[in-house]
């Protein structure tokens, strides 16, 4: 089966395309992914450029990757709608409008809880250490 999976942060321009690389790599062709943000400040604009050295150290290229928004119809085109945190996961179920997609968290598969922002944070790594954990977890799951 192949899943289409939708990662969620605020502003798309580090957690969530982070996720979505990763998530990439670990699962291949058995996947469609994306990300998205809940805001709509940096849309059109590449990952922020200390997430993408970040995950250049450690094989993920996120250049290639462009911010966007969520949209209403993200919740029928995806099965699985993963928030990289709890504010973000009640964003998006209150603009979910009745879809087909799951919604959880990214971390779920880890006991769940937030992936910290390293926009505000600066812990580059420590966020890329979570992102790369859960999605060898979400992996072994699908």
């Amino acid at each position: 089966m192949t899943h289409r999976i939708l990662c969620v942060c605020l502003g798309n321009i580090c957690r969530s395309p982070t996720a979505e690389a990763a998530l990439r790599a670990e699962l291949g062709g058995r996947a469609t992914i994306d990300s998205a943000g809940t805001g709509n400040w940096h849309v059109g604009k590449p990952p922020y450029g200390p997430m993408q050295a970040a995950a250049l150290t450690r094989g993920l290229d996120l250049s290639a990757l462009r911010a966007r928004q969520v949209r209403p119809a993200d919740f029928q085109r995806f099965d699985l709608i993963l928030a990289m945190d709890a504010t973000n996961h009640a964003d998006l179920a209150a603009m979910d409008p009745g879809g087909a997609a799951r919604l959880a968290m990214y971390l779920e598969p880890l006991g769940g809880g937030d992936v910290p922002d390293p926009y505000y944070t600066r812990d580059f790594d420590g966020a890329l250490d979570l992102v790369l954990r859960a999605a060898r977890a979400w992996a072994s799951r699908l």
